[in-house]
């Protein structure tokens, strides 16, 4: 034979006899259900790397992949440390920030985090200039008092573009009339939208230099934010810049202030990925039941087969070769229909939209435009892949034991 004789016999108990319809139907079935719960697992975890690249990139577009900041005071030497950042070739960019919690007071009043920023310096370290819905930050100017705000933080206000909204933060001033709290009035001079609540209900922006006079900072700011070319590495590198300025400061990143946010997601992810490999497991172990009852079925043929000298072991390849082809079958089937799937996932959805007449997730409740985000990764892939056929070869191996333990004498008996 060409072909090796475990092979050839698994090859052809493939193939469907009129006794043996229904054996091929579970089979069938087996394959089918492997193949959809490799494609529910494709897109699943696909969707969900689409989310979490989606939301980590707006959360990075507004927050610096590492920041260096003052232990405890402002920091005073700051166009030094931005010198300093500028002439590593890992860092992309550097600017100042100051930094306070204060609270906004419009038509009504809302607490927010107030950033002071230098319009000039802040795109080569955040994506704010371009979330603007209104204005722009070439509007805040030293000395004009303008400020922006998030869209839902405006809204809180009450306020709209050219509206006055009065500072005041945690600091207070000695005055002949007894102490007061330092406040400003300020004039609304721009609005952005992120897609994050955390940005557009809790930040408002002004000129760097507006803020260090509000504060009564002089010339100090909070501190240094720090863009690099690569974010997994920004805590070594701005503790390297941080040894380099040569003060005591003190390096935080991106992954430290969202540690947290980003561990829940991977968490999630990791559950899923279990509940789907679970079902495909399922989907797997259904090739049990139509191996055993081929096993019945073909009990004179392996009979026949151990008289003519083909051993246990053969046996027990010729049923792991056709259960590993139905494995196989099905997993190719999942790989296919996930991949085209996932590519079109959005096209299904609008269809489905359309059939329903209703959005299946609006865009001002999930903060996501232009479809479901997807992100299909090779290693995902493999990875199903690689479970998949593990546990259909896992589910050959019994009804396989099974048929090498025939008893020639005893299924010849009645033949």
């Amino acid at each position: 034979m060409i072909r090796p004789l475990e092979l050839a016999i698994g090859l052809r108990y493939t193939r469907a006899k009129r006794r043996n319809r229904f054996i091929s139907f579970i089979s069938g079935v087996s394959m089918l259900g492997i193949a959809l719960g490799v494609v529910a697992l494709i897109a699943t975890i696909s969707v969900m790397n689409g989310f979490e690249s989606e939301l980590r990139t707006r959360i990075l577009g507004m927050v610096a992949h590492a920041t260096i900041s003052g232990a405890g005071e402002d920091m005073r030497d700051w166009p030094h440390a931005v010198e300093v950042a500028r002439k590593d070739p890992r860092v992309l960019g550097a600017a100042p920030y100051v930094e306070r919690e204060a609270l906004l007071t419009g038509v009504r009043s809302q607490g927010a985090l107030l950033s002071g920023i230098d319009p000039a310096l802040e795109p080569a370290v955040s994506s704010v200039g371009q979330k603007m819905k209104a204005g722009s930050l070439d509007a805040l100017e030293p000395g004009k008092f303008r400020i922006l705000l998030g869209t839902e933080l405006a809204m809180l206000l009450g306020v709209d573009m050219g509206d006055s909204v009065t500072v005041l933060v945690p600091e207070a001033r000695s005055t002949p009339v007894g102490v007061v709290p330092q406040m400003k009035r300020f004039t609304v001079a721009g609005l952005f939208e992120v897609g994050m609540q955390e940005y557009d209900m809790q930040l408002a922006i002004v000129h760097m230099a507006d803020a260090q006079r509000l504060l009564r900072m002089g010339d100090g700011v909070t501190g240094v934010r720090l863009k690099l070319t690569d974010m997994f590495n920004a805590w070594s590198v701005a503790r390297d810049l941080a040894d380099r300025i040569g003060e005591v400061y003190r390096v935080r990143d991106w992954s430290r202030d969202h540690a947290n946010f980003f561990r829940a997601i991977q968490m999630e992810k990791s559950v899923m990925f279990v509940i789907l490999s679970l079902i495909v497991a399922v989907a797997a172990f259904n090739l049990v039941s139509s191996l055993i009852m081929l096993v019945t079925d073909k009990q004179a043929d392996i009979a026949i087969l151990r008289t003519l000298g083909l051993s246990p072991g053969s046996v027990m390849a010729v049923f792991v070769v056709q259960g590993a082809l139905i494995g196989i079958s099905g997993i190719a089937l999942g790989v296919v229909g996930g991949v085209l799937l996932t590519r079109n996932l959005n096209a299904i959805m609008h269809l489905i939209e359309r059939i329903l007449g209703f959005e299946l997730m609006p865009a001002d409740v999930y903060y996501i435009s232009g479809g479901v985000p997807t992100d299909l990764r090779l290693d995902n892939v493999l990875s199903i892949v690689g479970i998949a056929f593990v546990m259909c070869m896992l589910a050959t191996l019994y009804p396989a034991w099974r048929a090498s333990r025939t008893d020639p004498a005893a299924a010849l008996r009645y033949e």
